[in-house]
Formats: structure tokens, sequence, C-alpha cells
């Protein structure tokens, strides 16, 4: 609501596709802090990510100093051209000589939540009086990275030209390239698997081969009969 009343609007769908293509040609765009970012309203930042907007509210990840924090799009706008970071505000010089304060550090909070309130820790600093207030753009918002899920594990069972093989990948990455197993191997594999029709289609194939393999064996067996006779004959002869 607050970038609504200053009159900066978050980031459009149109807007976000744009960053994806452009985060994809290996480009890193450049976007503005509105007003609900909180005390960074007005920096500029560069998106290094585009998350899961499903799994979270806040799945535009900036880089911003040497951190890089998961924002909503309603905490970014795209600058203007040739938009500089907005100056940091200066505190007030006090009309009087302000006794010795405790020096206000602002950090995010490791839990993740969709949104956290900043929590201010109070260090007690005797001499604070010979030091500037912190700058607000030095302060950094608590916004806590929900953590991105593993890739996915495929384990594929396939048969081709009379093997069975299986084979892993995670993702993009192969974890063992396919290799040939046993018949009864595969069946046990199939067996763990409790989906109607694949089961009764890898026990048809076993059957096929176990018919074809009988077939041959009948045909070496009849084979080697006739050669163990026709050696019986030679050796009469002889």
């Amino acid at each position: 609501m607050a970038a609504a009343r200053s009159g900066v609007r978050g980031l459009s769908t149109d807007d976000l596709k744009a960053m994806r293509d452009t985060l994809a040609a290996g480009r890193k765009p450049r976007v503005m802090f509105t007003e609900t970012a909180g005390q960074i309203a007005g920096q500029i930042g560069q998106v290094v990510e585009l998350t899961d907007p499903e799994l979270s509210e806040e799945w535009v990840v900036v880089r911003f100093g040497k951190d890089e924090l998961p924002f909503s799009p309603t905490d970014l706008t795209i600058p203007p051209k040739g938009a500089k970071a907005a100056p940091a505000k200066k505190a007030a010089p006090a009309s009087e000589p302000a006794a010795p304060q405790p020096e206000l550090k602002i950090t995010r909070s490791p839990v993740p939540a969709p949104r956290e309130e900043a929590k201010v820790t109070t260090v007690d600093a005797p001499a604070a009086a010979d030091k500037a207030v912190e700058k607000p753009a030095a302060r950094k918002v608590a916004k806590a990275a929900k953590p991105k899920p593993p890739p996915g594990l495929t384990v594929t069972l396939a048969y081709t030209e009379g093997e069975w093989t299986v084979a892993a990948t995670q993702g993009a990455k192969a974890l063992a390239k396919p290799y040939v197993i046993r018949p009864s191997e595969a069946l046990k594999m199939v067996a763990l698997v409790d989906v109607p029709g694949v089961q009764e289609a890898v026990e048809q194939i076993l059957a096929v081969e176990r018919s074809e393999a009988e077939q041959q064996a009948e045909k070496l067996r009849a084979e080697l009969a006739e050669i163990e006779a026709r050696l019986a004959e030679l050796r009469d002869v002889g």
C-alpha cells in the first residue's frame, strides 16, 4: 500500500517476463526498491534470480551490496533511465549536546517468514557521541531466503533389443549411466512399483524371451546330438 500512495508501482507481469529473458541472456537487470522494502527505499539493486512464486511471495532475488536477498515484486520497480541510488539521509543535528546513546543495528531475522518486522538490537557504546548515526543505506531489512528444493531424482528401467538397463539422473546431472541388469532383477524392481499393467508387460516380455531361449536351446541340443553322432561314426571307422 505504501508504494501505491507514493505513486511508485511494483513490478508488473511484463516487467518480470522481461527480467526472466534478460537473466536467460546472462545479464542482471537493475531494480529500485519501493517504500514497501523498508529503509532501503530508493536504492538500486541487481536481480540475480527468479525463483518459484508458488513457494513464496518473495521470489525475486536481488543483489544489494554484498547480500543476495529475496523480495516481493511489490517491493521493487524499474528505475528510470539514468537513475542513481537515492542519497542516504543524515540525522538532523541536535540543538543541544546529546548524551551518549547506544548504537542501533538492524539485522535480518534468519527465520523464514512471508514478512518479518526488523529486529532492533541495542549495543552499549559509551563513546558513541563521536560516531555518526548509521546511514539508512547500510541497514538491512530482515528477509530470510526460503531454501530451494533439491532437483528431482529420476530412475529409469528400460528394455531395448533384448537387454534390461537401469539409469539414474538428478536434474540435468547423470548419476548413473545406463547399465545392463538381469531380467530377474528387472522383475523385482517392477514388483516394487504397484502400477496396474506394468508388471504384466514385463512378465509378457520375459515370457517371449524365455520361449525364444528355449527354442534356441532345443536347436543347439539337436545340432550337438548330430555332431556327437557324426563323431561316433568317425571313431568307429578309425
